[in-house]
C-alpha cells in the first residue's frame, strides 16, 4: 500500500511504499519511538494498534513536554 506521510517535526511530506497493516508496524518502519510522537488521520489521533489504509494521509507530530 502507498501512504503519504507528513512529518511536522522535519517540515516535510512523503510518499512511501508501506506492508505493515497498523500504526505501531508503520512507526517500526520510520524508527520513531511511539512515545515521542503522535499519529493523526483526518484530525484523529491514532493508537498504535488501528489500522493504516492504502492512500492514508498520516501526520507524524512530535509530543512536547515541559515543566
Amino acid at each position: 500500500m502507498e501512504l503519504v506521510i507528513k512529518r511536522e517535526r522535519e517540515q516535510s511530506r512523503e510518499k512511501i511504499s508501506f506492508s505493515g497493516k497498523t500504526v505501531k508496524e508503520l512507526l517500526l518502519k520510520l524508527k520513531l519511538n511511539p512515545e515521542t510522537v503522535l499519529v493523526v488521520r483526518k484530525k484523529e489521533v491514532l493508537t498504535e494498534d488501528e489500522l493504516v489504509k492504502n492512500k492514508d494521509k498520516i501526520e507524524i507530530l512530535s509530543v512536547v513536554s515541559g515543566g
